[in-house]
């Protein structure tokens, strides 16, 4: 009895259990070398080793997997700001750490979070209301523990709390416009730096100076 063939390497199945994953990886590597719109769907499922129909399982189209990468990082993100701006220890110790640990997540998904930076304006509709909503909540958590710490005289209140936290993490998010790998510092030290210049920047003035509080009410909401 003849023996049937066999399926070409390059046409194989992933393992169902690792489908999802296979397809956020090479989607992600496929957007960051060839941009989101060079990239088709054909060649996301033909890296990813599944069938379109698998895709279409998990994402509804190109767009929804594209914010769903960002979405569960920054959903990763969030719970991890949450637990450190409620955890014990003074503020200013829970600002700086919450500070470090944007770089080192951003650090760690260096990758899916510059694809983002770099295709966000293509996204548009239900996809794009939902992310700019799950951004607010991030960015006001931030803000809120800046506040405390202003609250708490540890942090300055010349400055609003929310232009001290658009600052840092637009500092931070638009580095991808300008990082090289191939530089004289890697992505975390660039990180840290920054994480020293937004700790350094929150220290009241000199009482001398006399500041005028900031009123944070009448920031924008960007």
């Amino acid at each position: 009895m003849t023996a049937a063939p066999t399926e070409p390497i390059s046409r194989r199945r992933a393992p169902r259990g690792s489908a999802r994953r296979n397809i956020v990886a090479a989607a992600t590597e496929l957007f960051a070398r060839r941009g989101y719109e060079a990239t088709s769907v054909q060649e996301i499922v033909a890296a990813a080793a599944v069938t379109k129909g698998a895709l279409y399982h998990w994402f509804g189209s190109k767009s929804e997997l594209l914010t769903s990468i960002y979405r569960e990082l920054l959903a990763e993100q969030t719970a991890r700001l949450r637990e450190i701006a409620d955890g014990p220890g003074p503020v200013a110790e829970r600002l700086r750490a919450a500070a470090a640990d944007v770089v080192a997540h951003t650090a760690a998904h260096v990758d899916e979070l510059t694809v983002w930076a770099r295709s966000a304006h293509l996204i548009d509709g239900e996809h794009a209301d939902a992310t700019r909503r799950e951004r607010r909540r991030y960015h006001d958590l931030f803000r809120d523990l800046v506040l405390e710490g202003q609250s708490a005289g540890v942090v300055r209140t010349d400055v609003s709390a929310t232009v001290i936290t658009h600052t840092f993490l637009s500092a931070l998010g638009n580095t991808h416009t300008w990082f090289h790998p191939d530089g004289p510092l890697t992505f975390t030290e660039v990180g840290h730096q920054l994480v020293a210049l937004f700790v350094g920047g929150l220290r009241p003035p000199e009482p001398s100076a006399s500041p005028t509080p900031a009123d944070d009410r009448s920031e924008p909401r960007a």
